[in-house]
């Protein structure tokens, strides 16, 4: 019987090597000994398959883990599971070794599930074929999930504010060279920076039939000039005459539906709020929710003034002080 190489001697990496650098290491061979590159050279195909159990296992903590532990005995019933309540023995006629389990009551695929989904996953089996030998179980085929896939999307301000749909490329790890894959994606509205989009079945193949992972996107928005997010209400400023300030008006205002007028109270200061509701962001979990926007006011001051203007100034600047000094003295009186 062949004696299977060390996991991380086919991946040709050390044992404290970082998921990054298994990763690497399996694209690099995945490519080279893909059958797709290869055909009719059966070694290739052979180390095809061991570089892809060997990802298997590496790529996965708790079975690495276990790996670490147990070796190939984790895997192949040769060890590992007796002490799951079971015993390993010499399996008549052929000099081999089988594992026996023995159990007291309870639902057979329930049992069994545990145990080997506790071995593989940490975590109870999705689903299994079993093959019976004799009076105890052989080996399984079990059907995994494939593994997530994650990367990440850039959208600008508006893309995220009313939804789009965007084009992705990335590298396909099925495909031998590694080539780039497009797909469309929908960015619903009201997204925000550091949220993801699950894509279902775009990650990574499952295993023996089992269900692909899923594609995770995380999502970058971008700026936009003169409007700050705040989950999801939206802040600017809007610069009114010093004139409006002082007598009121009406001032035009952007938001992210077009333009609207605002009335200004006379005597509005600086730095004063005015809340636009209903015209920030969208919720992503109800559509007719939206979110305020907070319009700051700032008070444009004139750079350059004609010689009538100043003078009118003056004369403002000046009532305002005899005003001053009399309220003074009948507050004295």
């Amino acid at each position: 019987m062949a004696v299977k190489r060390d996991y991380y001697d086919i991946l040709g990496i050390h044992k404290n090597a970082e998921e990054a650098e298994i990763k690497k290491a399996y694209r690099k061979l995945v490519k080279k000994y893909h059958p797709d590159t290869n055909a009719g050279d059966a070694q290739a195909e052979q180390q095809f398959k061991e570089v892809t159990e060997a990802y298997t296992i590496l790529s996965d903590p708790e079975k690495r883990k276990l790996y670490d532990q147990f070796g190939h005995a984790a895997f192949d019933g040769s060890g590992a599971g007796a002490g799951a309540g079971g015993r390993t023995g010499g399996a008549a006629g052929t000099g081999g070794t089988y594992q026996e389990y023995h159990f007291e009551g309870g639902n057979m695929d329930d049992i069994f599930g545990d145990i080997f989904g506790d071995l593989f996953r940490g975590g109870k089996a999705d689903d299994a074929e079993y093959q019976r030998f004799g009076g105890g179980f052989g080996r399984s085929r079990y059907r995994r999930k494939g593994q997530d896939v994650r990367a990440e999307v850039s959208v600008s301000f508006d893309e995220a504010v009313f939804g789009c749909d965007k084009i992705i490329s990335f590298q396909n790890m099925e495909r031998a060279d590694g080539s780039v894959q497009s797909l469309q994606v929908h960015i619903p509205a009201g997204i925000e920076s550091g949220k993801s989009i699950r894509l279902r079945g775009k990650g990574m193949p499952g295993v023996n039939g089992g269900e692909g992972g899923d594609l995770l996107l995380k999502v970058t928005v971008g700026e936009k000039y003169g409007f700050e997010r705040k989950g999801q209400d939206v802040y600017t400023t809007a610069s009114i005459p010093f004139t409006t300030a002082v007598f009121g008006g009406e001032v035009r205002v952007r938001t992210l539906y077009g333009e609207v007028l605002c009335k200004i109270r006379e005597g509005t200061q600086s730095g004063t709020k005015i809340r636009l509701r209903g015209k920030g962001i969208v919720s992503m979990k109800d559509p007719d929710v939206h979110g305020d926007q907070y319009v700051t006011v700032q008070i444009e001051v004139p750079k350059h003034l004609t010689g009538e203007a100043e003078q009118k100034l003056k004369e403002y600047e000046e009532a305002c002080k005899s005003g001053s000094r009399g309220r003074k003295k009948n507050s004295a009186a």
